[in-house]
């Protein structure tokens, strides 16, 4: 039975609601369309105005009352999308949010600007779905004065309804099912591949350049968005618009969608020092009141650096600061799989060999923590799965020294299978001492070899015995590996039911009228095959 946490599906905002007094209006905005959408705008009490405005745009039900935002004289408009609690039209789940068939955020940007209580200074807020929604909003108009995306996915086809290729199945039949209350829509993603063009009115990072506005992103390392919250940081900061180049700010924390209590390992009493909604408050004062308070003199990046949790003094577990991502200059550096198991970074050793398993769709890896929403979530130790024969285990020695890793990391495999289609997946962890033994898991991933050239480039099926090289992008992350650890690493091809499971029959998905198969997948490795994992190493 799936364990869904109870305050998943609550919009963030909710819980951050103050009791402060201020006035409410309700409206039914017309969009380009004609179809009416029910807004609820909470202005502060004290004061005329003109005020600036912070608007959220939400499929959930809206919160009884207005938000924090009030009490900091900026008004609050809440907006509920097409089909949802009484707004008209369709609920497509964030197909109007953009620049589709329906722009429904930009016509709502224009209708708040050209109200006599707006004056002129717009940004948009979101948590989870509303960061979502927010987030799609971005590219579609140049008129928001800033941002702040929460917990939230700006790219579909990488990071949301697939990832590597692979339908994330957990994630979109519970949140469809249990968020939105429309497990139908589920069949409606899945029956887009990764390559339609149906995607291209999902992904901002797309559209970067279009963006103007500043904005500050927030997020945790097992959080389900926490990968596509980096690049969207990275892209808008790098690639952004006139006003949102160089304007961006990045929150990392040592959560999870939305808790902070992963508790699959024992954190020092700092983990939660940094608190976001202060930190959030200055970032919207500052752009939206004027106020000079410091926060865009301030580095742009801060996240957390995860250690040993037997020892809670170091070396990690502390907050730093950074003033891009990646925080310093690493050394990219390859730590190649043998089939003795070893990890090693000397190339020269390397010997030709590999290593078969067969992949059973029917008795699928479980998925054992990492970046779930309603599956467990954290670093959790990967010990019960580490000794299937189905999943390749590699590890290097103990460390004669602490090292440290921070940035992004990836799995790079050369790999052959039987079966004209297949995944990959890999996940990296931390090997504690003998004694303690855990297999805590750090990052992990999937690519489906049919994908291995990217989204948008299937490849031809695989002829038996061809040796192809796959990319398992692992995302980001701060870690500290302690002295008399071993880094590890997992190779095999499910995680379910994190992932969709691959048939191996060439079908994207399992079919009854498609029976699945076994598949006899190979990890090569040795010169001609340098399979290997690939760490952002701190450079001395």
């Amino acid at each position: 039975m799936l364990m869904i946490r109870k305050t998943i599906f609550i919009p963030l905002l909710v819980l951050f609601l103050a009791l402060g007094a201020m006035a409410q209006d309700n409206h039914m905005v017309p969009m380009s369309d004609g179809t009416q959408l029910m807004t609820v705008v909470y202005k502060p009490a004290e004061g005329k105005g003109p005020w600036p405005v912070m608007l959220e745009r939400t499929p959930y039900p809206r919160p009884p009352k207005g938000a924090r935002w009030t009490d900091q004289g900026i008004v609050y408009v809440i907006q509920s999308v097409r089909g949802r609690f009484g707004s008209e039209g369709e609920f497509r789940p964030f197909a109007d949010e953009g620049w589709g068939e329906h722009q429904d955020g930009a016509d709502t940007v224009r209708w708040i600007l050209a109200q006599p209580w707006c004056n002129g200074k717009l940004g948009t807020y979101g948590g989870s779905a509303t960061a979502i929604a927010s987030g799609l909003l971005s590219p579609a108009t140049s008129s928001l004065t800033c941002q702040i995306l929460q917990d939230g996915s700006t790219d579909f086809p990488d990071n949301l309804t697939y990832q590597g290729g692979v339908f994330r199945k957990s994630l979109v039949e519970v949140w469809l099912a249990m968020g939105v209350q429309s497990p139908e829509y589920a069949d409606v993603w899945r029956a887009q591949a990764p390559e339609s063009d149906y995607w291209l009115n999902y992904d901002a990072n797309a559209r970067v350049e279009s963006i103007t506005s500043p904005a500050l992103h927030v997020s945790g390392w097992w959080d389900i968005f926490a990968n596509s919250t980096v690049e969207h940081f990275m892209q808008r900061q790098a690639r952004g618009g006139v006003g949102a180049k160089g304007n961006q700010k990045l929150l990392m924390r040592p959560a999870a969608h939305g808790p902070w209590n992963v508790q699959s390992l024992k954190f020092p009493k700092n983990y939660d020092e940094f608190r976001v909604t202060p930190y959030r408050n200055r970032f919207a004062q500052y752009w939206l009141a004027g106020e000079e308070n410091g926060i865009m003199d301030e580095p742009a990046v801060h996240y957390y650096t995860i250690g040993d949790d037997t020892s809670p003094e170091g070396p990690g577990w502390e907050w730093r600061t950074a003033d891009t991502w990646p925080p310093f200059p690493t050394e990219e550096t390859a730590y190649y799989l043998s089939d003795d198991g070893t990890l090693s970074a000397d190339a020269s050793a390397l010997k030709a060999s590999h290593m078969t398993y067969a992949f059973d769709p029917e008795d699928p890896v479980p998925t054992t923590g990492g970046q779930n929403l309603a599956l467990p979530y954290g670093p959790y130790d990967q010990r019960p799965i580490s000794t299937r024969s189905d999943v390749l285990a590699f590890a290097t020695p103990p460390l004669d020294e602490p090292l440290e890793t921070t940035g992004h990391f990836a799995v790079r495999l050369h790999v052959s299978s039987d079966a004209p289609d297949t995944d990959f997946t890999a996940a990296l962890v931390d090997i504690y001492p003998a004694g303690d033994d855990r297999e805590i898991l750090m990052l992990d991933n999937i690519r489906r070899v049919k994908y291995r050239l990217g989204n948008r480039k299937p490849a031809p099926p695989l002829k038996d015995g061809e040796v192809v090289l796959v990319e398992i992008d692992l995302g980001h992350i701060s870690w500290i590996f302690n002295t008399g650890h071993r880094i590890g690493l997992h190779v095999s091809s499910s995680n379910h039911p994190r992932f969709e499971v691959n048939p191996n029959n060439g079908q994207p998905l399992p079919s009854p009228d498609h029976p699945s198969r076994v598949a006899q997948n190979t990890v090569h490795m040795g010169p001609e095959y340098p399979s290997a994992v690939l760490l952002p190493i701190r450079k001395q």
